[in-house]
Order: structure tokens, then C-alpha cells, then sequence
């Protein structure tokens, strides 16, 4: 297929023959049935310049062992263009996946992170990232490496800050190789009907797209499948691949963002996952104080902890059985306090607790997540708007791309005479369907 493509836009014998004598292509198949129909494909077509192997592309080969591994390892094999389609949601650990010999590459091919075991999407991406070809502007022997590969959605943004996936994108966004992401119309493929992304890495980049990433919404170029094939509704046409083309070629050329080109820095996709501690306001936007049932069992090791957490006072009352007796039994305990005897006193000559309640500050946990660039107090300040009791950043930067985001636009909502409308007519409509069903 390579090869044919490249023939077809060479426009001179010369440029043929240079197809010819100097591109190979070289795949790789897990599937043995895949594998074999592709082997029959190359000898119909007598094309002896493409090697294909039975192989797992994300293990290592042991010839030993019964299942095939990496045939072409990067430790011998650089590549100077790489296509993938890989599957979507792969599961490569556990029970059924190939997990301990995958992570016999986290040393050196997965240096960057391992992802969720359910889907190796990314494993697929560093194994060909790692088969580039160097890169140098002056040394004509080095000329650099070109990625295309066909994703879902989970790649762009699954994973929490410091996740494997997390750390893998900010792997190829510190390194400045994500050239460009085209996002596809859905119903493109025979089982599946959801969204797709073509990523385009290169680690060649000219200076004009260095430290960029472009985005282009390519969601509404195609025609519709004269039939359909199961979820496979829709086509792309040459004439849309075109159209993606000019907007990839002009973005750069010209720099601009519009409806459907975005061109990004790097760093826009970087973000601090904050944990921040705040006061919560009663009605009066006044600093809360509440009483409420104590869920947990009442142990020292549990009041310490809620002291650690509100730093400051903390008041328990115990409803219990005393000597056969109903009693209400009160204490409070500080940070400085000597909890362990407190507690211990207060609980001594209980012989049934029937309930607790507590009276604490009415404090609020939660993660905020801030762009990089921001100032992150100021940010705090700004959105939570609650007294900030203190907050701490995570030790690394996130980075996750969000596409349906960037590129979101806002439809008003329908006036609410224009539904009541629609609502009087489907009812006009029932009513006659019922009266036909009466006769």
C-alpha cells in the first residue's frame, strides 16, 4: 500500500524508480488470520519490498516463548515514516493481557509511564516513538522521523495528574514531538461508532511549529455510507482529506486559530492538580460551624486524625448506656490535647453507645485543577471564594488535551414558548392516534 501511494504521486520515471529501488515497508501483525491474508495480499500483488511479521508489537520477542514479540526492536530498527491503527481499548495486564512481559520494556521503551492495564493505546505510541530516526538540522545522515496513528478519546485525557497517562503525554509534550491532532467524524469505523483522533508526531519540527501543537475539527467532513456497515455510517471522500490537508498546510503557514483550526503552545495543556482545604459559609456567608452524626467509630485514632484535618477544637457527644442508665456524655478535645487519655477517660464506664454526634468546623476538601501559567492563590481566591484554610500543589505537572473543549460552541437553549408549542402539537398528534385506535 506504501509503495502504491508513492508511486502514484511520483510524476517522473526517475522518481519512480527512486520508489522503487530505495522505500521498503515493513508491518507487523498479531493476528495470525490478519497476518495471513496480508502475506497472501503481498504475493498477488508480487511486491517485494514490504517484510511483514507475526508479532506483539508491545512485548519483547523471546524465540523461546509461544507467543511472537517485537520482530522489529528499536534497539535495531529505526523507521523514517510510522502508520498505526491500533485497537481501541486494548487490555494488555492482568489475566488475560501479556502485563509481565510488557514490563520488561518500563525501563527503557516505556520509560515514560506504563498506562491503565485495560487500555495500551499509549503503549503502542511510545513503542513507535522509540523507533524514530535522530534528528539533527546540520547532519544530512540524520534527518528525524514522521507518526501518524488513529486513537480514541481516552488517550487525550484519561489518567489523573502524575497517572501513567498523564505522564506519558507530558513525556511527548516536553520533548515537543506532538506536531497536530485531526479529530474524525464518529461512525467511521465497522464496530464502533464513537469519535476518533489522528495524532501526528514528528521530532523534525521546523521552527514555525516548534513549542505548537495544531488541533483541527475535522468532526463534520464526510458523506454518508450509501448503506451502512453495522456502526460504519459514514466515509471520508478525497475531497475531505483535502480539506484537512489545506487546513494543516495554511494553519502553519499563516498562524492563525479559527472554527476549525487551533494552533496551542505546548504548555496550554499543562495543568496543577491543587488540594485545597476551604471554610464553608452558612447562610449569612458567615465561616460555618456544624454538628452532625460522627459516622466512624469513636476511637483516639480517628478523633487525632479529624484534628489533624480541622486543627482546631472539636466537641463529641456520646449517647450511651451508663450502669443499665441512659446518659449523654460530653468532651472536647484540641490539637495540643493529650487525646489518647481524653478520649480514653471519656469513654471509660460506657457500657453500650447507642449514637455520637460532633460539632466541628465546617471545613471542604477538594482538588482544584489550574492551568499552568496561573497564579494558583489567586485562582483559588477567585473560584472558590471561600476562607482558604491551605492548599498544596502535586509534586508534578498534568497534561491532558481536550479537544470537544477548545472547539465547543454554545447553542442557546430552545425559547420556552417554542417548546410548549412542540409539547401542544405531540399532544394534538397522540390524542388523534388513541381516537383511530378507539375505532
Amino acid at each position: 500500500m506504501g509503495n502504491t501511494h508513492l508511486l502514484d504521486r511520483a510524476s517522473t520515471d526517475k522518481d519512480r524508480e527512486n520508489v522503487e529501488k530505495f522505500i521498503t515497508v515493513h508491518g507487523q501483525e498479531i493476528s495470525r488470520t490478519n497476518y495471513a491474508v496480508c502475506q497472501a495480499d503481498l504475493l498477488i500483488k508480487n511486491d517485494k519490498h514490504a517484510t511483514v511479521t507475526l508479532g506483539n508489537s508491545l512485548i519483547p520477542h523471546d524465540p523461546k516463548s509461544a507467543e511472537p514479540g517485537d520482530q522489529w526492536p528499536e534497539s535495531k530498527y529505526k523507521f523514517d515514516r510510522m502508520l498505526s491503527n491500533p485497537p481501541f481499548g486494548v487490555t494488555w495486564g492482568g489475566k488475560d493481557g501479556y502485563e509481565k512481559e510488557a514490563k520488561k520494556l518500563q525501563a527503557t521503551r516505556y520509560k515514560a509511564g506504563m498506562p491503565r492495564i485495560n487500555d495500551g493505546a499509549l503503549l503502542f505510541l511510545q513503542t513507535m516513538l522509540t523507533k524514530m530516526k535522530p534528528f539533527e538540522a546540520d547532519d544530512e545522515s540524520k534527518t528525524g522521523s514522521r507518526i501518524a496513528i488513529i486513537f480514541n478519546g481516552s488517550p487525550l485525557s484519561n489518567g489523573d495528574c502524575g497517572s501513567g497517562e498523564s505522564e506519558i503525554r507530558r513525556w511527548i509534550l516536553e520533548n515537543d514531538w506532538l506536531d497536530a491532532i485531526v479529530m474524525l467524524p464518529d461512525q467511521l469505523f465497522y464496530n464502533t461508532g464513537i469519535f476518533t483522533y489522528v495524532w501526528m508526531l514528528r521530532n523534525e519540527k521546523p521552527k514555525t511549529h516548534q513549542g505548537r501543537v495544531m488541533l483541527i475539527d475535522a468532526r463534520q467532513r464526510f458523506e454518508k455510507e450509501p448503506k451502512s456497515f453495522g456502526n460504519k455510517r459514514k466515509r471520508i471522500m478525497e475531497s475531505h482529506r483535502a480539506w484537512i490537508e489545506e487546513r494543516y498546510q495554511n494553519g502553519w503557514a499563516k498562524g492563525y486559530s479559527d472554527e476549525h483550526v487551533k494552533i496551542f503552545n505546548r504548555d496550554d495543556f499543562a495543568y496543577h492538580k491543587v488540594s485545597v482545604v476551604f471554610w464553608q459559609t452558612d447562610e449569612n456567608d458567615q465561616p460555618a460551624t456544624v454538628t452532625e452524626p460522627y459516622e466512624k467509630t469513636l476511637t483516639a485514632a480517628n478523633v487525632k486524625k479529624e484534628l489533624e484535618f480541622h486543627e482546631s477544637e472539636l466537641t463529641f457527644r456520646v449517647s450511651a448506656k451508663v450502669k443499665g442508665k441512659a446518659k449523654t456524655i460530653e468532651f472536647s478535645v484540641k490539637p495540643e490535647d493529650n487525646v489518647q487519655k481524653i478520649v480514653r477517660d471519656a469513654l471509660a464506664d460506657i457500657d453500650e453507645t447507642l449514637s455520637v454526634e460532633w460539632t466541628h468546623r465546617h471545613y471542604v476538601k477538594d482538588d482544584e485543577y489550574i492551568p499552568q501559567g496561573e497564579d494558583i492563590e489567586a485562582f483559588l481566591t477567585r473560584e472558590i471564594a471561600k476562607p482558604i484554610i491551605r492548599w498544596e500543589d502535586s509534586p508534578q505537572i498534568g497534561y491532558e488535551i481536550l479537544p470537544n473543549k477548545y472547539f465547543y460552541r454554545y447553542q442557546p437553549p430552545t425559547p420556552a414558548k417554542d417548546l410548549l408549542k412542540e409539547f401542544w402539537r405531540l399532544e394534538k398528534e397522540a390524542e388523534k392516534l388513541l381516537e383511530g385506535l378507539a375505532q
